[in-house]
């Protein structure tokens, strides 16, 4: 972590280091997404624990007047151990970032928890109204969950899907999930016209980012009304292209102690993964050397 290739992707293992990111990035006009890494935790004591850092985690970027918002996993809420418990604990999160006048988003994980995962996100989303929902564009389902989400107006960071899912659940060529993730695109950005969704176009593929520009510019739409998202250090050349054309970019800044396992998880449970992060470093290496930051 001190000098390896994972600080180039994980801002640090303490909340401060992942906070001092943070700070540059603002420094630089760009919001950020605090996640602090971690998944599946096995006893209620452990996902209150894990909701006191989330508070807390709002907290410090308030003080700090930082721009963004923390990301939450459902998971680290004890989410395996009953719903009822990770829907209050998210709640309670939600409610404290409302009285701060911020917001929260929810990760989406393994399709084990898409059918919880939506049920708590409109438990929340109805009481706070101030939460968002990350949805996978090679789901099969997604389209249609998108349907029902329509009537609470939702954030929506739309993502391709890093998980392993066998074909009966997922698209598995990446021409299919990119044709799917630009026509999600496009019905994202048609609802943002209609105050339906607010759309979080998460890619670090610049046809995708050049697909959603595109269709923005189609419909008239203010930059105000969507955003692009992307994950810290990867593919900062992208970022800066995004954020110098005037769109508002947020930054997904993980950090933790759990770097090392959340990695290892990645790159194992699907290769896509490995190609995505190696891809990431030829792109930017194939640009004209400048200074970069994340």
């Amino acid at each position: 972590m001190r000098y390896g290739f994972a600080r180039r992707f994980v801002a640090g293992e303490t909340l401060a280091e992942a906070l001092t990111a943070s700070q540059e990035l603002c420094r630089q006009g760009r919001n950020v997404s605090l996640n602090h890494l971690g998944e599946n935790v096995s006893t209620e004591a452990a996902a209150r624990e894990v909701c006191a850092g989330y508070i807390q985690m709002i907290e410090e970027m308030h003080a700090k007047n930082l721009a963004g918002n923390i990301s939450i996993k459902l998971t680290q809420l004890g989410l395996d151990l009953s719903k009822e418990l990770c829907a209050s604990l998210s709640r309670s999160i939600a409610r404290r970032a409302a009285e701060l006048n911020r917001t929260i988003e929810m990760d989406m994980e393994g399709s084990a928890y898409t059918d919880a995962t939506l049920d708590v996100y409109e438990t929340v989303q109805r009481e706070s109204a101030n939460t968002g929902l990350a949805v996978q564009a090679y789901l099969h389902r997604t389209r249609e969950d998108l349907q029902r989400l329509a009537p609470l107006k939702p954030k929506i960071r739309l993502v391709k899907g890093a998980y392993r899912e066998p074909k009966q659940i997922a698209l598995q060529g990446k021409t299919d999930v990119d044709a799917n993730y630009r026509l999600l695109t496009s019905l994202l950005l048609q609802g943002a016209t209609q105050g339906i969704f607010f759309p979080a176009i998460a890619s670090h593929d610049p046809t995708m980012v050049a697909h959603a520009q595109s269709e923005a510019a189609r419909l008239n739409l203010a930059k105000d009304r969507y955003e692009f998202q992307m994950i810290y250090g990867i593919r900062r050349d992208l970022q800066e292209q995004v954020h110098a054309a005037g769109h508002t970019l947020q930054v997904y800044v993980p950090f933790g102690t759990d770097w090392c396992p959340y990695f290892m998880r990645r790159l194992s449970e699907r290769p896509a993964n490995c190609w995505f992060v190696l891809r990431s470093l030829f792109a930017e290496s194939s640009q004209a050397p400048r200074q970069r930051t994340a």
